[in-house]
């Protein structure tokens, strides 16, 4: 890199962290305009819902299929979008909720399920950063996340408003008043306040390290599938992600004094989940780190607080300090996170 490159690299993605704060706060402030939405939605008493969505996207979906499950009650899944686009499948969709996710509005396989479902009766929102895209034209609803353009490669504020969005949509869909996330905005300041040390000290101890194993387990299985996904596409690190569950199940077997592990654990049901599953990783020699608000209850060599909040918002804050250990950790590796190999910022699939 010629000096002037070192001095701009991550720039955008460090300023697009940063933001974030602001934007939630504002999301926050717009929760009427996503509650009228939702009421759409409570009116037409869907039977199960169905999310749809690729990348970073794909990830706030399954945080989303946590939310409609044990908020709602209602049975949800995750669509495997080849179904529709290569194999031609035209299940019956009525009385179905398809809510659609993409930051840009413009993947073609995502447009063409959305507006397959509709034409079969499902009812179909479309979330994305881009209210005048393709995605929303074909949607019969849709909600506008507002994080303003994303400049770096690397999704980083359109994931977690994202995050936010469908939080705010769902709740309000239950009746909710969105009291959890009032003060996300204030909390997100705080968490990136006082967790930057530990990141640093992170991105020193895992500087070197070739394979990282990413761990959560209810809501925060999104984060964790969040983090691995940023920290192979900024760091080409080998990173992969397991439900804490999962990885009790077999790929312990491949966890050593090598590994580096990175494990949100969230003070809740699912960070509780990870005691157990920790002190196993941590008796065969692994780089524990432990993110979140119950880090400090866990088996591990750092931990990076979060601050604590309602479980079903928890992901909304969890990621931020992933997102600066990636960051971080690209920046130390010779690495511009803002412009990783290979990488658009739109992905066009099909």
């Amino acid at each position: 890199m010629t000096r002037q490159t070192e001095s701009s690299a991550g720039q955008h993605m460090s300023a697009e962290v940063a933001s974030q704060p602001k934007i939630f706060a504002d999301l926050v402030a717009r929760r009427g305009e996503i509650a009228e939405i939702a009421a759409q939605v409570t009116a037409r008493r869907p039977r199960f819902a169905l999310l749809a969505a690729r990348g970073s996207s794909d990830h706030a979906a399954l945080y989303a299929k946590y939310l409609i499950e044990v908020l709602l009650q209602l049975p949800a899944g995750l669509v495997s979008p080849s179904t529709t686009t290569l194999y031609g499948a035209q299940p019956d969709l009525t009385d179905v909720l398809l809510i659609s996710v993409s930051q840009s509005g413009g993947s073609p396989d995502l447009l063409e399920v959305t507006e397959s479902a509709r034409s079969r009766g499902a009812l179909t929102v479309a979330v994305t950063n881009t209210p005048d895209s393709p995605l929303n034209n074909a949607a019969e609803l849709s909600v506008d996340v507002g994080a303003g353009p994303e400049l770096a490669v690397a999704a980083t504020k359109t994931y977690s408003a994202t995050l936010l969005a469908l939080y705010l949509l769902i709740d309000a869909v239950r009746g909710g008043s969105g009291e959890h996330a009032a003060a996300l905005g204030e909390l997100a300041q705080q968490t990136l306040d006082d967790s930057a040390a530990a990141v640093q000290e992170a991105v020193q101890r895992f500087r070197f390290v070739n394979r990282v194993l990413t761990t959560g387990r209810g809501y925060s299985s999104a984060t964790a599938a969040e983090a691995a996904l940023k920290l192979a596409e900024t760091s080409y690190l080998s990173a992969r992600s397991y439900s804490g569950a999962d990885l009790l199940h077999g790929p312990v077997a491949a966890v050593d004094a090598e590994t580096g592990v990175l494990a949100i654990t969230s003070a809740g049901k699912g960070g509780a989940a990870m005691s157990e599953v920790l002190d196993v990783i941590h008796s065969r020699g692994a780089d524990v780190f432990a993110v979140g608000s119950a880090a400090s209850r866990v088996s591990a060599a750092l931990r990076i607080p979060v601050a604590e909040t309602a479980e079903e918002v928890a992901p909304v804050l969890e990621v931020l300090p992933v997102q600066r250990l990636a960051l971080g950790l690209s920046l130390a590796r010779g690495g511009d996170p803002d412009s990783p190999r290979g990488l658009n910022k739109v992905t066009k699939t099909r």
